[in-house]
């Protein structure tokens, strides 16, 4: 069953966050995990929540996403995160296809 990472980010610093970008995508693709949504319009149609930039990515499962999130390869992103961004993150389940 997939699992998805979603991400609402605040950008603090654009050319830390480039790199942050870069070296995440890097990590997400090598656990097989997939952008879905990668920033974009976001438009609030009920409530007040009021979200930045939001990233989805989808993992092939939670077990995968979890690895991905405590792997060595993402800490490269993580060491200029707090330089790049802030943000809300949480780990989802999906739904069997």
């Amino acid at each position: 069953m997939p699992a998805y990472v979603i991400s609402d980010v605040t950008i603090r610093d654009r050319v830390a966050f480039e790199t942050y970008r870069t070296r995440a995508a890097a990590s997400i693709g090598a656990y097989g995990g997939r952008y879905l949504v990668r920033g974009g319009e976001v438009e609030a149609l009920e409530g007040s929540w009021k979200p930045g930039p939001l990233i989805v990515v989808e993992f092939p499962d939670i077990e995968t996403a979890r690895r991905w999130y405590r792997s060595d390869e993402y800490a490269a992103a993580l060491e200029i995160r707090d330089a790049a961004l802030g943000r809300n993150l949480i780990l989802v389940d999906g739904v069997k296809p």
